[in-house]
């Protein structure tokens, strides 16, 4: 087994994942709040 030494992987491609991520929840938090409000308006 290879010995590993810390700070020597490669990670550029968890990192894009994290921010596609973080990109994707926060337009969810952003409809999942406005389906909220309207639906907080339309109970009339």
């Amino acid at each position: 087994m290879a010995e590993h030494k810390h700070g020597e992987m490669d990670v550029r491609a968890q990192e894009a994942t994290f921010v596609s991520f973080v990109h994707f929840l926060k337009w969810a938090v952003i409809v999942i709040l406005g389906v909220l409000i309207f639906l907080a308006l339309a109970d009339g």
